[in-house]
């Protein structure tokens, strides 16, 4: 039992997968049922249905601080009517997350998934697949295809399709002594159903797990970006690296005789600032898709991240990165803004400013329990400038400033979302952020026109704050007061204590909107901002906290 519960081994492990395959045995029919939206996730599979306007989601895992869940729920998201239908379809791949699925035309259309990972409850050891598996969308069945020569068991990989082979690259597998990154890459034949392992010439890439991998638009060879991956540089100390460096893998000749080459590419523009668990997708004309990530800032006692929501475009053809500008609402404002501004261009007329860099800006987003979660974002210069515009306008007439203090709706900051393209919009489900030590997973969907490039569209909402996260300090604490109650009485007793704290604050005024209040209010919440974060915490972070603060308040008292 102790074997068993603490001290998790592949058996262990090997035996509980067979437990929920022997659960899942027992279904014999295919069953379809309308849902809500799926429970929040990470590292799951997201496809779009290759003849259908759908959405496909497969696997993923949860943490609640203190139990890791694996599933292998299958949902198809009914893109016109904005529904979720869950598929019970009998004998389907074992529980696993951070898998890759590929989808293809034929039959009716396939969705192809390979690898992965199974954890146990503590999260502490692992299991990682080398199976595949294929899904028939026509006739809703599961198939697990059986051949020589696949790749090793791994997570964290990429597979891709190119012309009629899967293409596997890189990966990594963990165990509880030991881990291990790949930068091998195999081909699986969709006519003969075989596996081959390339042999490319020339320098490719470092070992490494969650790079981007794009098919190039000519079918001919794919491109590898970034990723992430581990070195032991002292003993039981491990260093992370985040990769941001570009490959080009060709392929040349024909199928009998075909030779695949690497090579190092350069890319101009403006690149992603260096992160790892970023989405990715492939928008029109080829085009690759980068969504937010983390980067993580390591030391020796602690590790921190920085999440981030930005968008990035790399151009195949041309080699170039460029970073996504929304349209929004401002179009009407910038043409006006022209005018206003046309003597004040002929007055500096000859004085010619040299290009900025891009911005960094840092907002702090505060939780409910007080946790401060500091967040960067890199802004392009020509967006800044017009951020920079845009509050100078604000200030002739209160049309407009209105208009600057309507809320921009975008996903949060996140990493390990899941993305895919359908109909020429992305498409963002789930994901998670942290802050301090809690992690948030997400369950929201958002939608983006890749055309119009307007605005992000809501179409599942979730609040974060209202998943339920165990901790062993909670209970400690606890304890240490006297405490043995049940959940209910602790919850009622954090909610008194919170009302009573409440009691302390300057309390909203009936009728009273929210810029009004911090401005009546500014002197306390910077004060109790300050105390928070001591005296050389710099004052432009102090103010923004202690907004941050008013306005949760403001928010709980409505």
């Amino acid at each position: 039992l102790l074997s068993f519960c603490i001290l998790w081994n592949q058996e262990d492990l090997e035996a509980l997968i067979a437990e929920f395959q022997s659960l899942d045995a027992k279904k014999t029919q295919v069953l379809e049922t309308a849902c809500p939206p799926p429970s929040p996730r990470l590292n799951a599979s997201l496809c779009a249905h290759p003849e259908k306007d759908e959405l496909i989601l497969f696997g993923g895992e949860f943490f609640n601080g203190k139990k890791t869940f694996l599933y292998n729920e299958l949902f198809f998201y009914n893109i016109k009517k904005n529904i979720w239908v869950k598929a019970e379809i009998p004998n389907p791949p074992p529980r696993r997350c951070a898998q890759q699925a590929v989808v293809v035309p034929q039959g009716g259309g396939q969705m192809w998934i390979f690898g992965g990972e199974f954890a146990s409850p503590e999260g502490e050891q692992f299991y990682h697949y080398k199976d595949l598996w294929v899904l028939h969308l026509g006739t809703r069945t599961w198939e697990q295809i059986k051949a020589p020569g696949a790749p090793s068991g791994r997570s964290g990989h990429r597979m891709v399709l190119s012309k009629r082979q899967l293409l596997v690259f890189g990966g990594f597998h963990e165990s509880a002594r030991d881990y291990i990154y790949y930068n091998d890459i195999h081909a699986f034949n969709l006519d003969t159903f075989t596996w081959s392992r390339l042999q490319p010439t020339g320098t490719g890439p470092c070992p490494r797990s969650a790079c981007q991998m794009t098919p190039t638009p000519d079918g001919n060879g794919v491109i590898i970006y970034g990723g992430y991956s581990k070195t032991r540089a002292k003993k039981d100390v491990d260093k992370g690296t985040i990769h941001s460096d570009m490959f080009l893998l060709r392929r040349e000749g024909k199928e009998e005789q075909e030779k695949w080459t690497w090579t190092r590419v350069n890319p101009s523009g403006v690149k992603p600032p260096p992160r790892s668990g970023f989405s990715l997708a492939v928008g029109p004309g080829g085009r690759a898709l980068l969504f937010g990530g983390v980067c993580d800032e390591e030391d020796e006692e602690s590790l921190e991240g920085d999440f981030f929501n930005d968008l990035y475009f790399y151009d195949i053809n041309k080699n170039r990165w460029f970073p996504a500008q929304l349209k929004g609402s401002k179009s009407e404002k910038k043409k006006r803004r022209r005018g206003k501004k046309e003597e004040q261009t002929n007055e500096t007329e000859g004085e010619k400013e040299e290009p900025q860099g891009p911005t960094e800006i840092i907002k702090e987003v505060m939780a409910e329990d007080g946790t401060v979660m500091t967040i960067k974002e890199v802004i392009p210069a020509t967006q800044a400038e017009e951020d920079s515009e845009e509050e100078e306008e604000d200030e002739d007439g209160e049309e407009e400033e209105a208009a600057a203090m309507a809320p921009l709706v975008e996903p949060c900051p996140r990493s390990s979302a899941m993305a895919t393209v359908k109909h020429s919009k992305l498409y963002l489900y789930g994901g998670m952020f942290e802050v301090g030590d809690r992690q948030f997973t997400l369950s929201d969907l958002y939608s983006l026109d890749l055309h119009k490039m307007d605005q992000w569209d809501v179409l599942v909402e979730m609040d974060p704050k209202t998943q339920e996260w165990l901790e062993e300090s909670e209970s400690e604490d606890e304890e240490a007061k006297g405490g043995d109650e049940e959940e209910d009485g602790e919850e009622e007793e954090d909610s008194e204590e919170e009302s009573e704290e409440d009691a302390d604050h300057p309390p909203v005024k009936a009728g009273e909107a929210l810029a009004d209040y911090q401005t009546r209010t500014e002197k306390y919440w910077l004060g109790l901002a300050r105390a928070n974060m001591g005296p050389d915490a710099k004052e432009k972070k102090v103010q923004k906290v202690g907004h941050a603060m008013a306005k949760v308040f403001f928010e709980d008292q409505e």
